[in-house]
């Protein structure tokens, strides 16, 4: 059985399975089945054969943690003979930080000299300017900008979905921005949440998988069900995902992706939630957001990352999105393009006990700097 994404019964399936499935559902793998058209036996002997290959890298429900804990993108400025350490770090030894990505530019620009990129998450109440500067202490990092999201265009995966997209094509609307806001939960809601969010094992890929779920949070499928779906109308939760391994090569050498590009425009102060809706429209992007990048980013105010096989169709993408702002009378007084090289990315930890335990670990004597 083939264990690629190229496959032409995997790419039915992950054309769903990579972020179709919204919200909470109660047979994720059911409706998979039902959208892709494949046999729902199919579909769960598939998975399971990627998942255990590392063409999927994991299997799980996503939340919308900007509604759960205060976050942001974060630049960090560190020397380079450094950045591989503070990358390892970053990656194995903070579970708020997600994705881990050095960055660069194609010449030497406003901002170049920040390398390493990660996503940030950290409980509501505590400081993400605290934790950076914890991180810091341990990285040898010199200088970190943080960039939280004030608003969300675009937010999903689908790159076997993505191949196949032209440069330009958009919805026939604007996207809609997702204000960015805290969601406060009780006790119980975290019990849900923390067993909803976690990645599946091979033995989960199956139907009735929340049963053991709801078990873990103590309470009944009912009640387990009940609490994820009102969540979701919290817009607490995100889609259910099989993520693809889409930087490293497969078993076989082959790769989803290639090259990823976090783009940057500054548009008029007043009008970023109309230049987002226009940019986040072009379907080719997995995330767009309303970011203030400050002086050190040339006060560039709307991000978005795309991701592909080929550079130069990544950069036609990049010119139709331009030419798009342009029709629509959108003025861009400076844009520019920072390439993905090593990438890891991990699910950001969102509890706060884990992150009060993280903290002492931090400050105690034996986990000296870098």
């Amino acid at each position: 059985m083939s264990i690629e994404h190229t496959d032409a019964l995997n790419a039915r399936i992950l054309a769903v399975s990579e972020d179709k499935i919204q919200g909470f559902v109660r047979e994720p793998f059911v409706e998979i089945a039902e959208r892709s058209g494949v046999p729902l036996e199919s579909v769960l002997e598939r998975i399971r054969t990627m998942l255990a290959a590392g063409t999927i890298r994991r299997v799980r429900q996503t939340l919308v943690a900007s509604n759960l804990a205060e976050g942001a993108l974060v630049a960090w400025k560190v020397p380079e003979e450094k950045l591989t350490a503070a990358f390892d770090f970053m990656f194995q030894k903070d579970p708020f930080s997600g994705h881990v990505v050095v960055r660069s530019t194609d010449q030497q620009t406003t901002g170049s000299d920040f390398r390493l990129w990660t996503t940030l998450k950290v409980p509501v109440g505590q400081s993400m300017e605290q934790h950076c500067r914890v991180l810091m202490r341990h990285t040898g990092c010199e200088h970190f900008k943080l960039m939280p999201a004030r608003g969300i265009f675009a937010l999903g995966v689908g790159h076997v979905r993505r191949k196949t997209i032209e440069p330009g094509d958009k919805a026939d609307a604007p996207a809609k921005m997702i204000p960015v806001g805290v969601v406060h939960l009780s006790e119980l809601e975290w019990d849900v949440l923390l067993a909803l969010k976690r990645e599946l094992t091979l033995d989960e890929i199956r139907v009735g998988l929340w049963e053991a779920r709801a078990a873990e949070a103590g309470v009944d499928l009912e009640t387990f069900c009940r609490i994820a779906e009102d969540l979701n109308a919290r817009q607490v939760i995100g889609r259910f995902s099989t993520f693809l391994e889409h930087v490293k090569p497969s078993a076989t050498g082959q790769r989803v992706t290639r090259f990823n590009a976090l783009f940057h425009w500054r548009v008029p102060a007043g009008r970023e939630v109309e230049a987002g809706g226009e940019v986040g429209r072009h379907v080719i992007l997995t995330h767009c957001y309303w970011r203030e990048g400050g002086p050190e980013f040339n006060r560039v105010n709307i991000m978005a990352v795309c991701h592909g096989s080929e550079r130069d169709r990544v950069f036609a993408h990049k010119a139709a999105i331009d030419a798009h702002l342009e029709s629509v009378g959108i003025p861009v007084s400076y844009t520019n393009v920072f390439w993905g090289g090593r990438s890891e990315i991990k699910p950001s930890e969102i509890s706060p006990k884990v992150h009060r335990e993280w903290l002492a670990k931090m400050s105690a004597p034996e986990t000296a700097a870098v």
